[in-house]
């Protein structure tokens, strides 16, 4: 018998790094999913070519998540990991909260332990806190509830209502980063400027709130604006750069309302939002220029869990 589980990626439409501070984000669950499969084994193990390299010092994040649990519940931690995925790592899409997420889900459904929600979200943070240092948890609370949510830490999430489905579209830029040398990139920034930084994430919030109400709404070109002003804020405290700056540029002249980029920066992933329609010519300039780009519909489904023989 093996528990299988299944959690979505994500994109932070408004709101990252200022989030880890106390601002509003809007994120969003896309439909590139990372598989999870959890079963007995005589030692605990993870197979993953994320992993490959590094034995146990690569799944040490896994480990957290399935030792809280074993610790907590009183359950045999000796199983074996299997992770599959359709979410590159270090791209600013949640990769490592999609896998904290659907291992936790899995490794519950294994051992009958019956969790909701929010103690899914609860023991994924062990493998985030390992990956990320300081994470918001913006990240697995998205990957586990699905959909397009306002997030702000101390708060329940509220979730968006959609009339219908929207579009993201997610260009990645090829360069990878750490998270956690960005946060404290953004941090060292707040140290310095303590004044600006306060008003820099009371305009963040503002356009996280408003966000919402835009994609709630369908009023894509309005997000567009909100996208490239999110953006110009976060190319001020330093977690863009050239490449992503060019993506931006890049998305403006093909025809999008707007773009930014997501997740932590300094690499990773831009989204932008566009006319209805003209989604397919701008990711085939995108793509046709080296970066691999899709389109992404919103609202994505949650994590969700099953076992099988």
């Amino acid at each position: 018998m093996k528990a299988v589980s299944e959690a979505p990626s994500k994109a932070i439409i408004t709101g990252e790094h200022f989030v880890v501070h106390g601002a509003w984000a809007l994120a969003a669950a896309l439909p590139r999913r990372v598989r999870v499969e959890v079963e007995p084994s005589a030692k605990f193990q993870v197979v993953s070519s994320r992993f490959a390299d590094a034995g146990p010092r690569g799944s040490a994040p896994v480990y957290a998540v399935v030792g809280a649990m074993a610790r907590d519940f009183s359950a045999n931690p000796t199983v074996r990991v299997r992770i599959s995925s359709e979410v590159p790592g270090g791209a600013g899409l949640g990769s490592s909260a999609s896998i904290m997420v659907a291992t936790a889900s899995a490794f519950s459904r294994l051992c009958g332990l019956g969790l909701g929600i929010e103690e899914v979200i609860r023991y994924s943070m062990a493998g985030e806190l390992q990956v990320h240092g300081k994470p918001s948890g913006v990240d697995p609370t998205v990957c586990a509830y699905g959909g397009v949510l306002l997030f702000r830490p101390g708060s329940p999430p509220n979730k968006i209502t959609l009339g219908s489905p929207r579009s993201l579209i997610v260009s990645q830029s090829g360069l990878t980063r750490k998270t956690r040398g960005q946060i404290g990139r953004v941090s060292r920034e707040r140290a310095r400027y303590p004044r600006l930084f306060s008003m820099l994430a009371d305009g963040v919030s503002g356009l996280s709130l408003s966000a919402a109400e835009m994609v709630r709404d369908g009023d894509m070109k309005g997000l567009g604006g909100v996208l490239t002003a999110n953006h110009a804020i976060l190319r001020s405290v330093g977690v863009s750069n050239e490449t992503l700056d060019s993506i931006v540029e890049l998305l403006g002249s093909l025809g999008s309302y707007g773009a930014k980029l997501t997740g932590a920066g300094g690499g990773g992933s831009v989204i932008a939002v566009a006319p209805e329609g003209k989604e397919k010519s701008i990711v085939s300039g995108l793509s046709a220029r080296g970066f691999e780009t899709f389109n992404a519909k919103i609202p994505a489904e949650g994590v969700k869990s099953w076992l099988e023989r």
